[in-house]
């Protein structure tokens, strides 16, 4: 009873263990039968060892072995032995392999949807959600996993040096909208209200501000019922942080701490302090994003007075012109390239694309016609342009070129070779605008959200051009990728209440939804501020995946479903009626 219990892992045995006698447990890779001799990996999440089966050492156990097929589980116990001139060198284990004495059979597997053990996407990612449990078990994922596990472990290390405390707040809330909608849970002891799951843990870590527990974290769940994309999830983690007495430099310089710890243990690799601060404004204009990947150059430059006074029509009736000049790459792009990019560029929301190719005397383009000599070394000089350079043109409302200039910009770097992919460049953008007016609603909404703090010079704005006021908030930026934000916060009842008024909530609306809140900043709440950071992006970048779905062990779909549970699902009507509810909804497919 219990002989098959390992001794070491599939990954641990070296030329040092030579001559032990050891007991692997796992999961057969592959086998291979010659016969006499029966060869497997053996695998489990920490490697994989070779094991010889010898019919010369135990027929009956050769026999067993000759009947193992992928993703078995076994448990074999033998010598580990030298192989010599026979080493495989892309594998840990690879200079030793186990000279089988006994196999035991723990469990047999039906022949897997697909295979296990390759490195490549064995299947469509809907299959490998329907079958998670073995997608899991495959080598890539198992390291995702692990490394998330050790992101989030440098981050309490680094967090509980700090200072920082640890607390757990609800997930069972109350609706307090904060921009998405709400995931509503209803209570059974209530008849008639509900619980909501928190889209984040903002008011209750002010709260714990107001408190006393001057440095906050959690690990928090949150849930918000949006329309997904391939970094977005109903539910997801972030790393909640909150600090009292601190301004915006505070926060910032104890995030660069926690990033630098956190890519140093986990990866191995040195950060440059300090990190890069980039006002949104400028970030807007130079980049046309307000995450800008700060790798390589390719500055957005605008020339709508220019544009104005040529006679290519497109230029002179736009409400904006912007230029992107890319470096010594005329000889780089065909015109089918050309066709190609801005087909690429209309796809992000472009009216079109307009190209020049800069010569030694002149700009060939189909467009350079429409510029006169002095006007083509006015764009010249605007663009910094030389005989080989590239320049790209977007025209339309100011609004719509982010978009479009952005994907460009960042489609130019990647193309291009324009930075080292494995680099990772943090920067900071702050100063975002305080407020956005709705043209529709005619009021305003919070940028960030609204219990932020705008800049102290900016409070007398509020009266008469709040839409010019900054906010004290701050987003941290990987790579062109947001992978955390924070702010001020508003700490004195007073100005709450007047941030509250200027975006259309009257004082019912305001005890209504926040009055628990607003309560509490009437007893003495300190200066405070935080951040947050979404885990599953910092692993996205950190293990070089294109989504979130690959960081998280049991995502949803683009739909919200989780194809291995089956969830959302049916409920029995018992259970409705527990709830309150009379009337159960249609079952799909009934009319």
């Amino acid at each position: 009873m219990g002989s098959w219990r390992r001794t070491h892992t599939c990954g641990e045995l070296r030329l040092e263990n030579v001559g032990e006698t050891v007991t692997l447990n796992g999961w057969v890779q592959n086998y291979r039968d010659y016969g006499g001799l029966v060869f497997i990996d053996l695998r489990d999440r920490y490697g994989k060892t070779q094991i010889v089966f010898d019919s010369a050492i135990d027929p009956a156990m050769h026999e067993l072995a000759r009947s193992l097929r992928s993703e078995f589980v076994v448990s074999a116990t033998g010598k580990v032995k030298d192989r010599g001139e026979a080493k495989n060198p892309k594998l840990a284990t690879g200079d030793i392999e186990i000279k089988a004495t006994s196999l035991t059979l723990l469990n047999k597997s039906e022949p897997p949807p697909f295979e296990i053990g390759t490195e490549d996407e064995p299947a469509s990612e809907e299959i490998r959600l329907r079958y998670r449990f073995l997608d899991l078990r495959r080598p890539k994922m198992q390291r995702i996993i692990m490394l998330r596990h050790q992101i989030v472990t440098a981050m309490r290390e680094y967090l509980n040096s700090q200072r920082f405390c640890e607390i757990e707040t609800p997930i069972l809330g109350r609706s307090t909208p904060e921009g998405a909608r709400d995931f509503l849970v209803p209570s059974r002891m209530h008849p008639g209200s509900w619980y909501a799951l928190p889209q984040s843990p903002q008011l209750l870590k002010q709260i714990l501000m107001v408190a006393g527990y001057d440095r906050y974290y959690q690990l928090a769940r949150c849930f918000r019922d949006e329309d997904l994309r391939s970094n977005r999830q109903p539910e997801f983690t972030q790393l909640d942080i909150e600090m009292a007495f601190v301004e915006a430099e505070d926060v910032m310089n104890t995030i660069e701490g926690l990033t630098c710890h956190v890519v140093e243990k986990v990866v191995g690799r040195e950060v440059k302090r300090p990190f890069v601060h980039i006002d949104y404004d400028d970030a807007m204009e130079k980049y046309a994003v307000d995450r800008p990947d700060l790798r390589f150059g390719l500055e957005i430059v605008d020339i709508t007075e220019l544009g104005h006074q040529t006679e290519f029509s497109v230029f002179k009736n736009a409400p904006c012109v912007r230029a992107i000049n890319a470096k010594g790459a005329a000889e780089k792009f065909s015109r089918k390239n050309l066709d190609d990019i801005t087909a690429f560029v209309m796809e992000q929301g472009a009216k079109g694309l307009a190209w020049m190719k800069v010569e030694a005397d002149k700009l060939q383009s189909p467009i350079s016609k429409f510029f006169s000599d002095s006007q083509q070394t006015t764009l010249r000089q605007k663009l910094n342009a030389e005989p080989g350079d590239l320049l790209f043109f977007v025209a339309d409302k100011r609004e719509a070129t982010h978009g479009p200039l952005n994907a460009l910009r960042n489609k130019l770097g990647k193309d291009l070779e324009l930075y080292d992919p494995n680099e990772l460049h943090f920067s900071w953008v702050v100063k975002f605008p305080m407020f956005e007016w709705n043209e529709e609603d005619k009021r305003y909404y919070a940028a960030h959200h609204p219990f932020t703090s705008p800049l102290d010079e900016d409070w007398d704005l509020m009266e008469k051009t709040p839409d010019k006021a900054r906010a004290k908030a701050y987003d941290l930026v990987l790579n062109g990728e947001e992978c955390g934000g924070g702010t001020i916060r508003l700490h004195q009842f007073e100005r709450q209440m007047k941030i509250f008024e200027l975006i259309g909530l009257d004082k019912e609306e305001q005890e209504k939804r926040f009055g628990f809140f607003l309560e509490a900043l009437k007893f003495g709440a300190p200066p405070h501020g935080g951040i947050a950071f979404g885990i599953d992006r910092w692993v996205m970048k950190l293990a070089g995946v294109e989504s979130i779905r690959e960081t998280m062990a049991f995502p949803k779909t683009q739909r919200g479903q989780d194809l291995m549970m089956g969830a959302p699902s049916e409920v029995d009507t018992k259970q409705l009626r527990e709830l309150g509810f009379d009337t159960v909804p249609v079952k799909k497919g009934s009319s």
